[in-house]
């Protein structure tokens, strides 16, 4: 097996076109086995411990383990098949017992601690320094203080939980797989865009129906909602999509909700804390739950009256429309009559947008805007193996040619993929001992509308958003210069990691940016100045809705995660009542988010959804100096670059930002952004 598994041969560049799925768990055996033999070695040694022979021997162990996993997990989420899925659950509980055999190994500790108590006379660098202090507490964090039984059930607990999050993953994406709405009547869809139709009747054909097909994906779901005249139909897919991972099926997270849940608890109080959320937020940049709730009560201060202002007035513009003076606004009603009112008010939707943005041209603006803000030229390279027809590799180069990466880009829903969008490492950059820089490779991941026959894939203004959102992720990690890939690229702090993403957003919403990137794809004319100026107008429209939507997942994320005994009751109950200060639209029987939330239940956010709206404050604070200098201004994006993106978490994010800023971040911008203040 060894003799034909490409994971044992030198390669530059992950072999894709020949890995099959036999060939990870003989790879992932071996990364074991390896990573066990360079521990053994450390914590064995007969040398006085010191920073480089133990605490930076450990960082560099495991890259043969870590090579595999990249090439597996890095991809997971766009291809999952049963098999894959059966590697996964082979392999998390064994890769939680090789965290177990580093952290609980008390000699390995003893040296860590050691080089830890003479930290103050080691004469390390800041970055050294930084990796010796997330060493240690990574340690203490992962039960390396613990005894006995204690020590044995941090051992079980924390390898069950990395099988319930898969679990939580697999559920969602098979439940929402099963639901189908396919319709055959024309007047059904007859409010619907014409690229909307097409796509509805391109996947019905693929099932070997006639009619247009909608399913709870987001290219499909979204469109849906916001064009179905049907309030029936619309119900039915919102309660489609609010059951996901709840219903009496084999599908059902409930209980897996419950379990992720008291076993966190338990883990943080085995490790001294009250609950979940003070043990992950003491290494934030949030700190601790009171700084949380203080930015969600605040953004509430300022956005909940203007959110039941746009409730108020929407819910009058549909009265009007449907001629009956007691209708109720019902969650399954937002997207629709919002749509018309912003149609009528700004004299755009979502759907005007789309024929001036198609992907292939935002694509290439979008990389010419990294190249006018950082000097970077992304080369397509077909010669480099890809693990899905529909991904293309680019070589991604510096200003002075140098080679800074790999990106792939995996656009286009499929069966396989979870829903949403982000940003994975194949592999990470670090320094290694000969001081050659080992460079990135990333993966950006979406899911936008194929093309249809000759018309080719096409992008609301907010898909483009949601591109520019992941593309910020992939230069986090591409401009990475750090020594130690622990803390190389998006390996920051989780309320510091959406900065560069929110950040790349903003230039969506300067008139320059839209304007050079909007041409119609079939007459070739450029986006009208005044459409641009009618999306940018519209783009804080119903911002206090949008806004407080945020902070009641804040607020869930939170409640889930701030409990001080275990979970043993209804979980609508608990959302309803957790949500309620954040709440705009009226409450709905029989749905529940929690059971598909994959952001905190599987997606490593579990007490720091908040960080989205913490990452907002300090993007739009970060953005008013590029307003104030110029948007493309380069020394303001050298800064960002120096100071930001190429540090990852070899320095504490506060110190960064206030380097870059010159200043601790103000909420002004933000508020400023949204029409709230002058």
């Amino acid at each position: 097996m060894e003799n034909e598994n490409p994971f044992f041969y030198e390669y530059e560049t992950v072999p894709f076109d020949k890995i099959r799925n036999e060939h990870y768990m003989p790879a992932f055996e071996e990364g074991f086995r390896l990573l066990r033999e360079e521990v053994d070695r450390i914590a064995d040694s007969p040398e006085r411990p010191t920073f480089e022979n133990t605490v930076v021997e450990l960082e560099r162990s495991g890259a043969f383990l870590r090579r595999v996993s990249g090439a597996f997990f890095g991809i997971f989420s766009a291809v999952t098949d049963d098999e894959k899925m059966m590697i996964a659950r082979t392999v998390s509980p064994k890769m939680s017992e090789s965290q177990h055999y580093i952290f609980l190994n008390k000699p390995l500790f003893k040296r860590i601690e050691e080089v830890y108590r003479n930290r103050d006379s080691s004469g390390l660098s800041v970055e050294d320094a930084r990796l010796l202090e997330n060493t240690y507490r990574g340690f203490i964090d992962s039960g390396a203080g613990l005894d006995g039984k204690e020590r044995e059930r941090y051992r079980k607990i924390s390898t069950e939980l990395s099988l319930l999050s898969l679990d939580f993953d697999n559920n969602v994406l098979k439940d929402e797989n099963r639901f189908e709405l396919f319709l055959t009547d024309k007047k059904e869809v007859g409010g619907f865009p014409s690229d909307i139709q097409k796509a509805a009747a391109s996947a019905a054909r693929e099932k070997g129906r006639k009619g247009w097909l909608f399913t709870l994906s987001a290219p499909s779901y979204v469109p849906f909602m916001r064009y179905a005249g049907n309030r029936e139909l619309r119900k039915k897919m919102y309660l489609a999509k609010m059951a996901v991972g709840s219903q009496d099926n084999e599908f059902n997270n409930r209980e897996t909700v419950r379990e992720i849940i008291n076993k966190r608890l338990e883990i943080a109080r085995l490790l001294g804390f009250d609950n979940y959320a003070s043990c992950v937020l003491k290494d934030r940049m949030a700190k601790d739950r009171k700084q949380v709730y203080r930015l969600l009560r605040q953004l509430l201060k300022y956005y909940k009256p203007l959110a039941e202002k746009e409730y108020k007035t929407l819910r009058e513009f549909a009265s009007a429309l449907e001629k009956d003076g007691a209708f109720v606004l019902m969650p399954w009603d937002w997207s629709y009559y919002a749509e018309k009112l912003k149609k009528q008010q700004f004299n755009v939707n979502d759907e005007m947008t789309r024929p001036y943005f198609e992907l292939e041209r935002v694509e290439k603006e979008i990389f010419g805007l990294a190249a006018d803000l950082y000097g970077l030229t992304f080369r397509k390279s077909p010669e480099i193996p890809v693990y899905h027809q529909d991904v293309t590799v680019y070589e991604v180069l510096d200003a002075d040619q140098s080679r800074l990466g790999l990106l792939y880009t995996d656009f286009f829903s499929r069966d396989t993929k979870q829903s949403g969008a982000w940003m994975s490492d194949v592999k990470g950059q670090f320094t290694d001992r000969q001081y050659v820089d080992h460079r990135p490779c990333v993966v950006i991941s979406m899911n936008f509308q194929r093309p249809v026959g000759e018309q080719p894939s096409l992008l609301t203004y907010s898909e483009v958003k949601t591109f520019l959102h992941e593309f910020g992720h992939a230069l986090h990690g591409l401009l990475s210069k750090c020594t130690y890939e622990s803390m190389s690229g998006t390996n920051v702090k989780h309320d510091f990691v959406e900065l560069p993403s929110q950040m790349m957003e903003n230039w969506l919403d300067e008139p320059a940016f839209p304007d050079r990137m909007g041409v119609h794809f079939k007459t070739g004319k450029k986006i009208p100045a005044k459409l641009v100026k009618n999306i940018i107008d519209a783009s804080g429209f119903n911002a206090g809705y949008a806004c407080c939507r945020q902070v009641s997942f804040g607020l869930l994320d939170m409640a889930w995660h701030t409990l001080e005994s275990p979970f043993e009751g209804s979980i609508e109950r608990f959302e309803k009542k957790a949500r309620k200060k954040a709440s705009v639209l009226p409450e709905v029987d029989n749905t529940v988010m929690s059971c598909s939330f994959g952001h905190i239940f599987s997606g490593g956010y579990a007490a720091g959804y908040y960080g989205y709206k913490w990452a907002e404050v300090l993007d739009a604070d970060a953005f008013s100096l590029f307003k104030e200098k110029g948007i493309f201004d380069k020394k303001t994006a050298q800064s960002f670059r120096e100071n930001i993106l190429s540090k990852g978490d070899s320095e504490d994010p506060n110190v960064l930002y206030r380097r870059f800023r010159g200043r601790k971040p103000s909420i002004k911008a933000l508020l400023q952004r949204n029409g709230i203040c002058p």
